[in-house]
């Protein structure tokens, strides 16, 4: 039989109004983002710059990643139930490390597209519109960066930061590609698919962060110093020591687990009111801890 809900758990972990502002920036981003990348792929099949087209596709990963954020918020928002106790906040996370699967096709399509370019490709023409739209579309992404990112850590949302990373990487990349078009216009055309082959760095980069911030939340790595716990527990009279202190879990969503000593002597029902001000003592202190569970026992022996 799956294990029962923790008491409280619903009303604690189910944030509808995080989850709805969540989707709330990341719908204005992929409207956002949408604009920019049709802007891109439009430019690029008509000017034939392999650089502009690669950044067009890019800057539409961003809009596909944006989908599967909305998707993985709509999982995340649901209460936790008899067959996930402890929430779907992990869906969020999960949501973030897809992002990374769209980078890496993205990366194996603006290599191939500019290796195909380096081998021998069409005359580039470089127009001032151009310019301009690559200019504009700059501008674009560093708004949507800016909010994206104040928004998530105002939400304490990894998606929403994953996401901004991701956006970041398509400033870069357009600085690239802006500098490229203007040595192709100079009369060095080759730089058009050396610029493309930069992208495809800024984008791994990118990848990269998103997979080792997620990685770090799915494999359950530690959340909150173990001496920080320490320090709160030890400032609760009739607590001897602690050990065995485990965080897990999103930055904003933490589950914590501790093992405190108490005297020996100590009856059952203080030893309980004991456990209960250690964990409203560090419920207090760590408002992002969604629960925490506190094992009982006697100082060792040594």
């Amino acid at each position: 039989m799956p294990p029962a809900v923790p008491a409280g758990a619903e009303s604690r972990n189910a944030h509808p109004v995080r989850y709805r502002a969540v989707a709330r920036v990341l719908t204005r981003v992929l409207l956002l983002n949408l604009a920019v990348a049709v802007a891109k792929i439009v430019l690029g099949y008509t000017s034939g710059a392999v650089s502009i087209l690669s950044d067009g596709f890019h800057s539409l990963t961003d809009s596909t990643s944006n989908v599967v954020a909305l998707v993985g918020i709509r999982i995340a928002r649901r209460p936790p139930d008899e067959n996930h106790p402890y929430g779907h906040r992990k869906y969020e996370t999960m949501a973030a490390a897809a992002i990374v699967v769209f980078l890496a096709i993205v990366i194996v399509a603006i290599g191939w597209a500019a290796l195909d370019r380096i081998r021998g490709g069409p005359h580039l023409e470089v127009t001032w519109t151009a310019f301009a739209v690559m200019v504009l579309t700059l501008a674009v992404n560093l708004v949507v960066v800016r909010y994206e990112r104040t928004e998530g850590e105002r939400l304490t949302s990894e998606v929403l930061l994953a996401d901004a990373l991701h956006t970041r990487s398509d400033v870069f990349t357009s600085l690239a590609v802006i500098a490229a078009l203007a040595g192709a216009r100079a009369g060095f055309p080759l730089l058009d698919p050396l610029a493309a082959l930069v992208v495809t760095g800024f984008i791994g980069h990118a990848g990269f962060d998103i997979a080792r911030s997620a990685s770090g939340i799915l494999a359950d790595q530690m959340v909150i110093a173990g001496e920080d716990i320490r320090t709160v527990v030890m400032g609760v009279p009739g607590i001897v020591g602690c050990h065995r202190i485990r965080t897990r879990g999103p930055a904003d969503h933490v589950f914590l687990d501790l093992h405190v000593w108490m005297a020996g002597e100590t009856r059952l029902d203080a030893a309980h009111g004991l456990s209960h001000e250690v964990k409203d003592r560090l419920m207090a202190r760590y408002p992002q801890i969604a629960d925490a569970i506190i094992h009982i026992e006697p100082p060792p022996a040594a």
